[in-house]
């Protein structure tokens, strides 16, 4: 049997079906791998609720998710480097991986070390990917610069608050203010509360602004850029239209890189770079888990484990 959670219609949570669809075998390129765990992102429940319909439109049903971690059970020809039995973990391309088999082209993925369960393997490859490509090639983010990171203590703001104090960069970022001490931990110089201070009276001159919040966030968000700043932003797809004469903002979207992963993962494996899971849902509880991440959730990344 493969079970997979599967969009049938957009519009609300239970729009989600668990089904039993077809095992899939691996093509060249490709391997299948047995999901142990998979990472839940934003664009889980934005798909679901038709936000992304027309920028992404889908046949439906569709299988959601974004990231996985599991056993690789089958490979395809062509493959070099993965063997049946190797734990393996990484983006999928496309959508796909809330499914227990799911095919996954071999170049996306690396191998899961030892030290990382993969319960926190999923929880890496979409975030740690986009904060770093956000940072340091959309935002060609340098040493000594100052970066402001909007939604700082979820999945991606997680991984780009270290990843800049790493870089040398002076780290503010918006939070709830339970999440302060979190997110000095990771190395954020300045916590500003979302919920009680306007970050745009607070800060002023910041060199870039990673916007993973969009709407009134990021509308606020011009005014504190200092001249030749920009603002990345991976929650609004119309942040160019937006962008006021004079200003620059990009709309930013991952891309897998392998090779970035193993990096990563190799900082992680070594304790340069932490991994923080919120919470690991049983398939069960997926469908509430992805609605939790809409509404709000605790610190790093939500997991789906199968």
């Amino acid at each position: 049997m493969n079970r997979a959670l599967r969009i049938h219609a957009y519009g609300v949570p239970d729009a989600l079906k668990l089904d039993s669809i077809a095992k899939p075998a691996a093509a060249s390129g490709q391997v299948t791998v047995r999901v142990r765990a998979a990472g839940v992102n934003a664009v889980d429940w934005k798909i679901r609720d038709g936000w992304l319909q027309n920028d992404f439109p889908l046949p439906l049903p569709a299988t959601l998710g974004v990231e996985l971690a599991g056993d690789v059970i089958e490979v395809g020809q062509d493959v070099n480097g993965f063997a049946i039995g190797d734990r393996v973990m990484g983006p999928v391309s496309g959508l796909g991986a809330y499914a227990d088999y799911v095919t996954v082209a071999s170049d996306t993925l690396v191998k899961t070390p030892a030290s990382l369960t993969d319960e926190r393997a999923a929880a890496i490859p979409v975030g740690a990917l986009t904060a770093w490509q956000a940072l340091f090639e959309a935002g060609e983010l340098k040493r000594g610069q100052t970066v402001l990171i909007h939604g700082a203590a979820g999945g991606v703001g997680s991984f780009a608050v270290q990843f800049a104090r790493l870089a040398g960069a002076r780290v503010i970022t918006t939070a709830q203010g339970i999440n302060a001490g979190y997110l000095r931990g990771l190395g954020a110089d300045e916590v500003i509360d979302y919920r009680t201070s306007s970050f745009w009276e607070r800060t002023r001159e910041i060199n870039l602004i990673l916007d993973l919040v969009g709407g009134a966030t990021l509308a606020n968000s011009w005014q504190a850029l200092a001249d030749g700043g920009r603002i990345v932003s991976a929650a609004a797809p119309d942040v160019t239209a937006q962008t006021p004469p004079g200003k620059h903002g990009i709309w930013f979207q991952m891309r897998p890189d392998a090779a970035q992963l193993a990096e990563i993962v190799g900082m992680i494996d070594q304790g340069a770079v932490k991994v923080e899971v919120s919470e690991a849902a049983g398939l069960s509880d997926a469908t509430a888990a992805i609605e939790r991440n809409k509404t709000g959730h605790g610190p790093g990344k939500t997991v789906i484990l199968f």
